[in-house]
Formats: structure tokens, sequence, C-alpha cells
């Protein structure tokens, strides 16, 4: 962490379970999780494209409908539709999910990976309405990011004559050591990024259809962190529709499973999510640092509270 002109250095401690942080690149992640899902007998179909919700009688969704590569026509029908497809979900804006809550927006993210220098680590750099850093990753690389409200992106864009050199500007004002460095690295990926990120939540559920990560909750990048969300959030789901798809199931208790899910889902991302706001607008540098102290501790508590659950599907023994 590097702030003021100062450094701190810190050894990632082991804590629930949990002795290092690693930030995968997606094509890695991607596959390591759909190979899991086949495994465990799921059917991936690769390639198709939803375009619509189908629904019965009664309004209930009951399926999806969309195509696959070649144009043909898909119509697959199942008792609960998972929308798991982003901030921009089709799926929330086919049932019309609310959105319960909202926070400060405003803030933007823009990264790019990089090779062919040393990494040491995962590193912050901290400065006036700037957060900026390397997340290490596969095959010697690193995702180099700037954080910075919306507007302060936008007036660097503008008066730069691309997108690249729009971020090496941002770089050099928020991190110049780390600008300085990245001058005999190679850039392996386009400069990508989002501007005015919502911080919100969505209904998370309704007859026949649910939300799950980025879909139901966003929240602004400056605090990372969101595929931990993912991962969390799909878990607590995939227990609620265990009980929901239960054989003797009724509606209501369908609907009191998916009630405890977004319950529990709110509570879980209760203190990021605040923490999240409060970084998004970008106090002063010193307020900045502690609160990102501030979301260590949270993160940790929440850790400690993940591994205290029991294991999804895992038997317990009984003892005397």
């Amino acid at each position: 962490m590097n702030a003021g002109g100062e450094s701190v250095r810190q050894t990632i401690k082991h804590k629930a379970g949990v002795d290092l942080v690693v930030a995968p690149r997606r094509y890695v992640l991607d596959t390591l999780l759909a190979t899991a899902a086949q495994r465990a007998g799921a059917q991936v179909r690769p390639g198709v494209t939803v375009t619509g919700l189908r629904r019965d009688g009664r309004g209930r969704v009951r399926g999806v409908s969309g195509h696959d590569r070649a144009g043909a026509p898909v119509e697959l029908g199942a008792r609960w539709v998972v929308g798991a497809d982003g901030l921009g979900s089709r799926v929330a804006r086919s049932v019309g999910a609310a959105l319960t809550e909202t926070g400060r927006a405003g803030g933007a993210a823009q990264y790019a990976y990089y090779e062919g220098v040393p990494w040491a680590g995962i590193e912050f750099f901290v400065a006036e309405r700037f957060f900026a850093g390397v997340f290490p990753t596969h095959d010697g690389q690193a995702c180099i990011f700037v954080c910075t409200p919306a507007a302060d992106a936008g007036a660097v864009r503008r008066g730069a004559g691309s997108r690249v050199e729009a971020f090496g500007e941002l770089l050099e004002r928020s991190a110049p050591q780390l600008a300085e460095r990245l001058r005999v690295a190679r850039r392996t990926s386009p400069v990508q990024g989002v501007l005015r990120q919502p911080n919100q939540l969505r209904q998370a559920f309704g007859p026949g259809w649910a939300l799950v990560g980025d879909a139901g909750y966003y929240r602004d990048a400056v605090t990372a962190y969101g595929i931990s969300d993912a991962f969390r959030d799909a878990e607590l789901l995939a227990v609620a529709l265990d009980r929901a798809l239960g054989a003797d199931a009724e509606e209501e208790e369908e609907a009191a499973a998916l009630v405890r899910y977004q319950q529990h889902r709110d509570q879980a991302l209760r203190e990021i999510f605040e923490i999240t706001c409060r970084l998004s607008a970008y106090p002063p540098v010193s307020a900045f640092v502690e609160l990102q102290k501030q979301l260590g501790g949270a993160i940790d508590k929440e850790a400690a509270a993940l591994a205290a659950r029991p294991v999804p599907g895992e038997r317990r023994l009984a003892t005397a």
C-alpha cells in the first residue's frame, strides 16, 4: 500500500482457511467453472444466446428462449431460471426486477494487462481522487488498474488522443512510480473499463426466477472483490433452490426459501456495500486509507462467517 509518500508491506495471513489472494484471468476461471459444472451433472450449452423468457398462463417464468451460434432457435424449459448475466442482465430486465437500494454512483475504473516486468505482489497506490494498483495473474502478467471519479476520467479521455493515451496519463497522475516501471513492460490487452458505475441492489427473486452475481448486486470496482461476492451468493442461492426444488416443496415453501436467500445476501453484503459507497466518493487520502483498513476488517469478518457455514451437500457425522 503506497499513500502520502509512505509504503507499507504486509504478508497475507492465514485466516478462515485462506492463506492466499488470487486474481485469475477470466478465461482460466470460466473454464474451471464450466468443467466443474459438467462434472457435477450440468449440461453446458456454449454459444447459446438467451433473448427472452418463457412464462406459463399465470406469468410464472418457466424457461428461456434464444438461438445458437448458427441462429437456430433454442427453447429450454425450467422450474427456475437463474440470471447470472451481469450488470446489464436480460433476465432482470425481462422480469422487471426492481432496484431495492441505490448508493452513490459516478466512479470509473479502467484496466489493462501487462507483462515483462517482475511483480512483487498485489500493490495499491492512493492519491487525491485516485486509486491505482497491480493484481499479478497468470503467465507472468498483471492487471494494472486505475479508479477515479467518472468526471475526472472523462475529462482526461476527452483531452487524449486515444484510450491508451488517457490510461497512461491517469497512471502518471495516480502512481508515477508504477507508470515508470510500465515503460519497459508490454501491454497484452486492450484498455478496458467502465464509467459511471452504479452501487445497487436488485430484488433477488420472483415467480420462477432468481438473480445472482452482478445481475442482482453491483458495486463500484474501487473495492474489487466482485467474484468473491458472486461465489458467496451462488452458494446461498444453490442452498435456497435445493430446498425450493424438493420433491414435496409447495409454492409457499419455495417462496420462503428464496426470501431467506435474499435476506442472507443482503445481510452478507451490507458492511462492504456501505464502505464501497463511501470510497467511491473519493474522500481525502487519509480518510480513503482509513476506509481501506475498514474494508480489510470487513472482508476478514465475512470470510470467517462463510468458513463457519456448513458446506452445501456435505454430510456431517454425528458425534456422541
